[in-house]
């Protein structure tokens, strides 16, 4: 038997190291660049491996999750977090550091595909509320490290840091081993082909599809907000990534909410408020009047971007409650690829077009969301018990 409260705050521990390591690899990359004396091409070439190493631990989790259960899945991911911390940080060889990151990132996609999906398993009832405090825990770890990082690194050298950030993982590690975790739902094989028939799952692909834009929508926000308020408001680099922390909170804060006070709230009625939110943020980021205007716009977008995956994942949880690791790997899948491609095409729109343009690429992502909801809402309502 297992306790709902240990295994949650065992999930919630996962994704506050997957947080506090994404942010804290992001924050030493001057470090590396100065140690392997790369330039920009060669630094950008290196850490695009990580999305992939994310993409393939991601696709990796729900059949191993469902065929052996978490226990040892989260373990083997937390050791093997640990050993891409201390290789990024040690590494003297390029083609090494390489290694280590994409296996960081595997780890890390694996982490967060299985934290999610055993806090939808746990969950009787409010998977969407749970999976929204759930992902509260990678906001804090996203939000707090820079403060820490900034007092850390005049006395640090940036290798000293990783290497002391990786053996937080090796305490998850041991809190995993000493915990129990929801038994293993698939007796016979590794539950492979089930996943690829879900390929064909008219409700599946609704949902990753909504995933897609979903994270490319947060992709867009993350890696292009800075360089459109600079380029539109003329503010400082300085100022423009303060607003993006704003937004970072904005999210966290709706979560938190969505997973207490709003918890009993239907899950559909959240996800229209959200896509009105999303247009509401939108439009305050595009009418260029201030930069107070502007931060306002995007603590809103925050807000609106807030409930997407609690929800979506809630449904797909309950939908598929026998297969839902696997499940989940496949709207992970697909929603990672969303966040790679469309992150791509918008450096294109931006050297093309030029980056004013990002409003525009968020108002499509909005629409396409808002048509897709209707579409799994009606799924839903017309026949809410078959997968099919």
């Amino acid at each position: 038997m297992y306790k709902a409260r240990l295994v949650f705050f065992a999930a919630c521990l996962g994704l506050l190291l997957f947080g506090i390591g994404l942010i804290t690899l992001g924050s030493v990359a001057t470090g590396l660049r100065e140690k392997f004396m790369l330039d920009e091409i060669t630094a950008g070439t290196l850490f695009s491996i990580m999305p992939f190493g994310i993409l393939t631990g991601s696709l990796v989790f729900g059949p191993l999750c469902d065929k052996y259960g978490y226990k040892a899945f989260l373990i083997i991911s937390s050791l093997c977090m640990f050993a891409g911390f201390q290789g990024i940080a040690y590494a003297g060889d390029l083609s090494l550091l390489k290694i280590f990151i994409f296996l960081f990132g595997l780890a890390g996609g694996a982490i967060n595909g299985a934290t999610n999906a055993v806090v939808a398993d746990i969950s009787m009832e409010n998977k969407g509320a749970n999976l929204s405090l759930l992902g509260v825990s990678f906001a804090v770890g996203a939000l707090g490290m820079p403060f820490i990082l900034g007092i850390l690194e005049g006395r640090y050298s940036f290798s000293a840091i990783l290497s002391s950030v990786g053996f937080l993982t090796l305490l998850a590690a041991a809190f995993f081993a000493l915990i129990n975790f929801p038994p293993a739902k698939q007796k016979q094989d590794i539950p492979v082909l089930q996943g690829m028939k879900l390929l064909g799952d008219n409700f599946i692909l609704l949902v990753g599809f909504f995933l897609f834009c979903q994270s490319a929508y947060e992709a867009v926000i993350n890696n292009w907000t800075t360089s459109y308020l600079i380029d539109q408001l003329s503010v400082s680099r300085s100022n423009a990534l303060y607003a993006l922390s704003l937004y970072v909170v904005g999210m966290a804060v709706t979560r938190l909410l969505a997973g207490s006070v709003f918890r009993k709230a239907k899950p559909h009625s959240i996800m229209y408020v959200s896509l009105g939110l999303l247009f509401l943020g939108a439009t305050l980021l595009r009418l260029n009047h201030s930069f107070e205007l502007a931060v306002c716009g995007l603590i809103i977008t925050g807000a609106g971007l807030a409930s997407g995956f609690p929800v979506m994942l809630g449904f797909v949880g309950e939908r598929y409650a026998a297969l839902s690791a696997t499940a989940f790997s496949v709207v992970l899948v697909i929603a990672l690829i969303g966040n790679i491609l469309v992150t791509y095409l918008m450096g294109l729109i931006a050297q093309g077009y030029g980056i004013s343009n990002l409003t525009l690429v968020t108002y499509l992502l909005n629409a396409v969301m808002f048509i897709l909801t209707l579409l799994i809402i009606r799924k839903i309502n017309i026949n809410p018990l078959n997968n099919k």
